[in-house]
């Protein structure tokens, strides 16, 4: 799968190879020279890997050549101080506990997570359902083959096991801003960044009627995510699943867009209920008094903006070894890090992290707050930046060690009192310019059906979310997304034991370049021509191809995929033989619910027999098949 639409705006780099919108990291390529701030690219809003001319890697070793945390504004250890992170480690709740996020669960809807050092503890990572284009291979369903999520699980809540209680403001160990808080990963992305809005929203689902499974309490989602939408929120289906997700309890965090000022915020953070943040920049010092608006984020305007900031920029987070972002951007290596388990990475996608695990100390603290005491008092206690205007720092800078120190408003004088989304609006309008492509056949994913094709009933799904009843039995929007992620064997098997990701499971046997070879993954797939200015030019996705005429009702009507086109002459026994697609094989009886059980797909069922080396080969699934 791959995406296309327009490039990103021109204060960035391309914003995610992919259709995923996971703000925060743009990855050295050049934009194209056209580019505006309107054509934000609807993608993981994806962060700029490397120092980002902040020469954090040159002030942090330059004595001895060895990378100094103290030294580096963007290490955890002084992100953490400057946002009274450290200081809420020294409080305690009310079982005398200290407030490092301990009871709460942070669901990161990403690229996935890595069980690398800092994220390997028992109990710290829960597999949710892993809805992505990859999740029905044992292979690689939950892992993070991109990079971007593992990123942001180490700024929320990553904890070294080495760490001490009592130190964990020990510059030597990464410590996240919620070392103790657990991490629910749910990964929408597939390994080349390619995600619908549609994966996303039924993520957001999943969440919130699994808040409280296998000893889960989901209190915070962090969407480092965003697409451009063409409506409102008020009818936007992304804005209804995270104001559902809010009703619900949870504290959503969803970054602002990485396409720079007065360009609109992304999709969801456009809904004023949730928690929009942008990204600062601390200006090479240590105070925060002098800090700014990173140039990159975007601004909005007065009826909507950034709610708070939050560090963003130059920020040391944990590397994903092998991975997309890691093989392609060795400029985000960190220098002089002899641990070689560190990367660095800038944007909104980092600040809404940031303010994730704030949100998770703050709940550990006062759990009975609801989600808009939580956006109030991060308001109220935000470092006020005088420098900026209004609606550039929105509330100021996140300071959770203020915030902890406040009265608890009550819930009456801070309710939330917008007008609310519907859901009504089209799911095709809510991925605004970016869309996800079967390069095998050149298919574009558009128009009112969801990633595997079902079509989208708006008005059924916006009742069921409400009701919180999207998912039946496994299935959303009437469709099975995936087999063993399903059972208990996949998300409800609490955690990442040691037993399940093994040294085996990791060794660099099973990543060898064997797997993750350069045939696979080859430079003609990712180099810089593939998403250069020619590809992306005005030329190439010009308003011809992409006119009313060319994706017209007529085009997509029912009279194109009508009954008639997959007709029985078409899937007649002939084509398919009798023997092997019968009309009892296809019929009402065997695709039911109890056909597809959990022995169905078993792995006796799906043996080696059946699937062969000769059906699976290289040849028949080559990177031209796919497009690789």
């Amino acid at each position: 799968m791959n995406r296309v639409g327009t490039p990103v705006a021109a204060t960035l780099a391309l914003a995610l190879a992919a259709t995923v919108s996971f703000a925060g990291t743009s990855y050295g390529l050049e934009p194209h020279p056209n580019a505006t701030a309107a054509s934000a690219s609807a993608s993981l809003l994806d962060s700029t890997w490397g120092d980002v001319k902040a020469n954090q890697d040159g002030k942090a070793t330059t004595s001895t050549g060895v990378w100094d945390p103290k030294s580096d504004l963007g290490s955890m250890y002084n992100l953490t101080k400057s946002i009274g992170a450290q200081d809420a480690w020294r409080m305690t709740d009310a079982q005398g506990q200290p407030v490092t996020g301990k009871g709460v669960t942070v669901a990161l809807v990403d690229t996935g997570i890595a069980p690398v050092a800092g994220l390997d503890s028992a109990g710290k990572v829960i597999n949710g359902p892993d809805l992505s284009f990859d999740g029905q291979s044992d292979a690689t369903r939950y892992l993070d083959a991109y990079g971007h999520g593992t990123h942001m699980a180490g700024i929320i809540a990553g904890r070294d096991d080495t760490v001490t209680t009592g130190k964990l403001n020990d510059p030597t160990q990464f410590v996240g801003v919620a070392p103790d808080a657990k991490l629910l990963n749910v990964r929408v992305s597939s390994s080349d960044g390619s995600t619908d809005v549609s994966q996303v929203i039924a993520a957001i689902d999943w969440i919130v009627q699994h808040r409280h499974d296998n000893g889960m309490n989901v209190r915070v989602l962090n969407l480092s995510y965003g697409t451009n939408s063409r409506q409102s929120y008020e009818v936007d289906p992304l804005a209804k699943a995270v104001e559902n997700a809010w009703a619900a309890g949870i504290v959503v965090v969803a970054a602002s867009g990485n396409d720079g000022a007065s360009t609109p915020l992304t999709m969801p953070a456009a809904d004023p209920y949730i928690l929009a943040v942008g990204s600062s920049d601390n200006q090479g010092t240590a105070t925060t008094a002098d800090d700014t608006l990173s140039s990159f984020t975007n601004t909005g305007d007065a009826s909507r903006h950034s709610d708070l900031l939050a560090p963003g920029k130059s920020i040391v987070s944990l590397r994903d070894p092998g991975s997309y972002v890691d093989v392609h951007h060795p400029e985000g290596l960190v220098a002089g890090d002899t641990s070689g388990r560190l990367f660095r990475g800038s944007g909104t996608s980092q600040a809404a992290a940031v303010v994730s695990g704030a949100v998770a100390l703050l709940l550990q603290a006062h759990p009975n707050l609801s989600p808009d005491q939580v956006k109030a008092l991060l308001e109220s206690s935000a470092n006020p930046m005088p420098a900026e205007s209004s609606v550039a720092r929105g509330a100021g800078e996140l300071n959770i060690g203020r915030a902890l120190e406040l009265p608890t408003p009550s819930a009456g004088t801070v309710a939330q009192t917008y007008p609310t989304s519907t859901g009504l609006g089209a799911l095709e309008l809510s991925r605004g310019d970016t869309h996800v492509v079967d390069n095998a056949t050149g298919t574009v994913l558009a128009g009112e059906v969801d990633a595997f094709g079902a079509p989208w009933d708006g008005a059924r799904w916006a009742a069921a979310s409400t009701l919180g009843t999207a998912w039946m039995g496994g299935q959303w929007n009437s469709t099975r997304w995936s087999g063993d992620t399903w059972t208990s064997a996949g998300w409800a098997s609490p955690c990442w034991s040691s037993t399940r990701w093994s040294d085996a499971e990791w060794s660099s046997t099973r990543w060898s370049s064997t797997r993750w070879s350069s045939t696979r993954w080859s430079d003609a797939a990712w180099l810089s021509t593939r998403w250069s200015s020619t590809r992306w030019s005005s030329t190439r996705w010009s308003d011809a191809a992409w006119l009313s005429t060319r994706w017209s009702s007529t085009r997509w009507s029912s009279t194109r995929w009508s009954s008639t086109r997959w007709s029985d002459a078409d899937w007649s026994s002939t084509r398919w033989s009798s023997t092997r697609w019968s009309d009892a094989d296809w019929s009402s009886t065997r695709w039911s619910s109890t056909r597809w059980s959990d022995a169905d797909w078993s792995s006796t069922r799906w043996s080696s027999t059946r699937w062969s080396d000769a059906d699976w080969s290289s040849t028949r699934w080559s990177a031209s098949s796919w497009g690789v």
